[in-house]
């Protein structure tokens, strides 16, 4: 990307998904949040009528467990009614991205790099050697410590909450004698990890993405004030 171009971009929203939502199109979440991206602009990158100072922007949606691997990107076009106008304006001004994720790791192929690269980073499945190998040797990017900390962190956090909320369940299952007590006890279990990775920094979509569960179920077991 040239300079010029660099110069014209805006930095822009990033979200992961759990999955497609069913309450709704996430297409018109998409089309809603990038329309506050832009008009977010006047009055910081451009004020009045100077709306050639308006720069690109970008909504990336990532949405996991999808029935297979996609690529979409969907913005402005022109189509001619009456008459050939050229009509001044940059059509290029929004961009919605949506990325859909396999649940599997996908094999490496050219058409695959970018799924295959997502799928290893937010993988609950692979270890942290497994990720950092693949981030390394398939993509050249230079592990330093801080990556490889990171990378660890979230394999033990993903484990973690597997081991906590089935060592809950099992414990609180046996004192109670009964099913309701593992399932409540596998509640509570939950609860304590998710809490302990939202007070970590994680956002919401992340915790949903790594114990498989639904963002509005996360909320409802994150302490009340760790939210405020």
């Amino acid at each position: 990307m040239d300079a010029s171009i660099k110069e014209s971009v805006k930095a822009s929203d990033k979200e992961a998904q759990k999955e497609e939502p069913g309450k709704y199109y996430i297409l018109n979440r998409a089309i809603f949040y990038i329309g506050r991206i832009v008009s977010s602009q006047k009055g910081r990158d451009f004020v009045k009528s100077e709306y050639n100072k308006m720069k690109r922007v970008y909504s990336i949606w990532i949405c996991m467990n999808m029935k297979e691997n996609s690529l979409t990107q969907i913005y402005l076009a022109k189509k001619d009614i009456i008459g050939l106008h050229d009509w001044k304006g940059d059509l290029e001004l929004l961009n919605i991205i949506m990325i859909g994720m396999a649940e599997n790791l996908p094999e490496k192929e050219e058409n695959y790099e970018l799924h295959r690269l997502l799928s290893a980073l937010l993988s609950s499945s692979l270890e942290a050697e497994e990720k950092l190998d693949i981030i390394e040797k398939e993509y050249d990017i230079p592990i330093e410590d801080d990556i490889r900390e990171e990378v660890e962190e979230m394999c033990n956090l993903s484990q973690g909450i597997k081991e906590k909320a089935f060592e809950g369940g099992y414990l609180m299952g046996q004192e109670e004698g009964r099913e309701s007590g593992y399932a409540e006890g596998k509640q509570n279990g939950y609860a304590e990890a998710i809490c302990m990775m939202y007070k970590s920094g994680l956002p919401i979509e992340q915790i949903a993405g790594i114990i498989k569960m639904s963002t509005d179920k996360v909320k409802e077991l994150v302490k009340p004030d760790l939210m405020d």
